[in-house]
């Protein structure tokens, strides 16, 4: 799952927010030690998501799916399909209007200006120009986003080319899309709710 989803997923608390968009931009122990310890635990929050849905069988067989040269980008791929599912469909899963949760993320992270890295303020500021994260519900920032991601490994891939296979891969990720999120909100059922909170809304 990809941004949108861990932002998702993280629900009202504003700590576990922050730890969310942070998971991609902090590692190690060292890099976790520099926040406070309710960010700590959203951040911890994001590695267990994603080391929890990597297990999913619904997750295994969207994996499968992908054939050679996609097959070893097909987590990339997934990651930001669900993104999508999440973003076009969205009105199903929150009674607040995605627009709306945007602009609440984007007060968030000025209020927390002082925990923002570098990196997630490179990616914020790409974010506001591309329209993110309500732009996920067009395909065609799926691919612009993986063009992306695609030029910036170090290796030749193919990633370049997914609008090829994205008619039969898409209908796949749709149908797996709330299973894989039901099964990781019951997991989350059981995250450790003993933290502190960042105020504010």
């Amino acid at each position: 799952m990809n941004f949108l989803a861990h932002l998702y997923l993280a629900g009202e608390d504003e700590a576990l927010r922050l730890g969310a968009l942070l998971g991609d931009f902090v590692r190690g122990r060292a890099g976790l030690a520099a926040y406070p310890q309710a960010v700590r635990e959203g951040i911890r929050m994001h590695r267990h998501i994603d080391s929890v849905i990597d297990t999913l069988p619904a997750f295994a067989h969207l994996r499968a799916g992908f054939e050679p040269p996609f097959r070893r980008y097909a987590g990339i791929i997934i990651d930001l399909g669900l993104d999508h599912e999440l973003a076009r469909r969205w009105p199903e899963y929150s009674d607040r209007s995605l627009e709306d949760f945007d602009a609440g993320v984007r007060r968030m992270l000025a209020r927390r200006a002082d925990l923002v890295p570098d990196g997630l303020a490179r990616f914020m500021r790409y974010a506001d120009r591309r329209g993110l994260f309500a732009a996920y519900a067009g395909p065609d920032e799926i691919m612009h986003s993986l063009r992306g991601i695609g030029r910036r490994l170090s290796r030749p891939n193919p990633l370049h080319r997914v609008a090829e296979i994205w008619p039969d891969v898409q209908p796949r990720m749709a149908a797996a899309f709330d299973p894989l999120l039901r099964a990781v909100q019951s997991e989350l059922a059981e995250w450790p709710k003993s933290r502190s909170t960042i105020t504010g809304s």
